[in-house]
């Protein structure tokens, strides 16, 4: 297949964006990105939106932006896959331009998650799990996550306060980025002593709605190659799904779909874990970025807790294997379709060497992991220098 590449970045910060609409927040994005590209415009769009319909009473997404943003006539569609759809819209785009089938594409993350409040967002949410199985019987995202946080600590037999060091490291490294939601820095001892928002997940576990928009320009590496300085190349892409609910999982704390995203897009890249320079995870609650080390591979099956122990010294910008480090969906926020767009914007500035006061020394490669549903879907990148 022919070799894709990144060309053009843009993203809008992560906040209550009451001011501005669905598609002025996409146009902001897509404006940046078609500078950094130095581009008046693209041959297909690929949007990245999973609540537009159920929030914004919305569908059709897609088409509506392309209009607004003045690329009338181009090819343009929107993919869903809860808040995986963002992962999922770098795939389309990734596999079009791979094939031949497009020159040049967009693809967008938008989302507005905060024109719905309290149970009414709650319940919009609630289309990424199981209608009838979870959902129905009073389910939510964030009560699912606190089942198998419960079942880790009990498992495990360790205090809540495990899982501070995720936490502390994201809104530290959010604190340095100005696109960031939250850019307060956590004490230590405060995590286990936040209000809890469904048990034991509190409010400075779960990460926070937020509305925002990304978008990356995807292209052939030899076009690539003469419009930018810094192309980067996304040398792996895979999709892996799991049982939809997590009851009828074989293994519940056991994220399925992680490992094999990521061992078919690693394989893919002619990579392993120790040749990644960092990793962006899909830290919407501290329990699936627990989990999702343990499935990569970095920590043994209920190993994840110690793996992180040693805190910024292991996943730190400094560490030995830095994750979050533009603050994660922790710190940043969680703009549900568009977080795994974000990641791509976040991790091309780490290739390039322009992630500021975060920027991770010497950084060749990179994996970002975005998941839907309570890991239901899973979407690995692989992005390289």
């Amino acid at each position: 297949m022919t070799q894709v590449a990144i060309v053009g970045i843009g993203q809008t910060p992560v906040a209550e964006h009451w001011d501005k609409s669905l598609q002025e927040l996409a146009q902001d994005a897509i404006t940046q990105a078609l500078a950094d590209a130095d581009l008046q415009t693209v041959d297909a769009l690929y949007v990245g939106n999973a609540y537009g319909g159920t929030i914004g009473e919305q569908s059709h997404v897609a088409p509506l932006i392309a209009d607004f943003a003045g690329l009338v006539g181009i090819e343009a569609w929107t993919v869903d896959a809860g808040d995986a759809a963002g992962g999922a819209a770098l795939r389309a785009g990734y596999l079009a331009v791979a094939s031949g089938a497009v020159e040049t594409a967009l693809v967008v993350g938008v989302e507005k998650m905060t024109d719905r409040v309290g149970s009414a967002r709650e319940g919009a949410r609630n289309t990424s799990i199981h209608a009838e199985l979870e959902n129905l019987q009073g389910a939510t995202l964030t009560s699912l996550a606190g089942l198998l946080m419960q079942r880790y600590l009990h498992e495990q037999n360790i205090p809540l306060s495990a899982f501070e060091p995720l936490s502390i490291n994201a809104h530290l490294n959010g604190s340095n980025n100005p696109y960031a939601m939250y850019r307060n820095k956590l004490r230590e001892g405060a995590f286990a002593k936040a209000p809890m928002v469904s048990h034991p997940v509190s409010l400075f576990d779960r990460a926070p709605d937020g509305d925002g928009a990304a978008a990356v320009i995807l292209t052939r590496l030899e076009n690539a190659q003469d419009m930018v300085p810094t192309p980067i190349r996304i040398v792996g892409s895979a999709v892996s799904t799991d049982q939809f609910a997590i009851q009828d999982r074989q293994q519940l704390l056991k994220l399925e779909a992680v490992s094999r995203a990521v061992d078919r897009a690693l394989s893919q890249a002619q990579l392993n874990l120790a040749s990644l320079s960092f990793a962006e995870l899909h830290d919407a609650f501290t329990i699936l970025s627990v989990l999702t080390l343990e499935a990569m591979g970095l920590a043994e099956y209920g190993k994840g807790w110690e793996f992180i122990a040693n805190g910024q010294s292991v996943i730190g910008r400094n560490g030995t294997f830095p994750i979050s480090t533009m603050g994660g969906l922790k710190s940043r926020g969680n703009p549900s379709g568009a977080t795994g767009v974000y990641q791509a914007v976040e991790a091309t500035l780490q290739l390039r060497g322009q992630a500021g006061d975060n920027q991770i020394t010497d950084a060749k490669t990179a994996l970002l992991l975005n998941l839907g549903g309570m890991a239901t879907t899973a979407i690995a990148h692989i992005l390289s220098l």
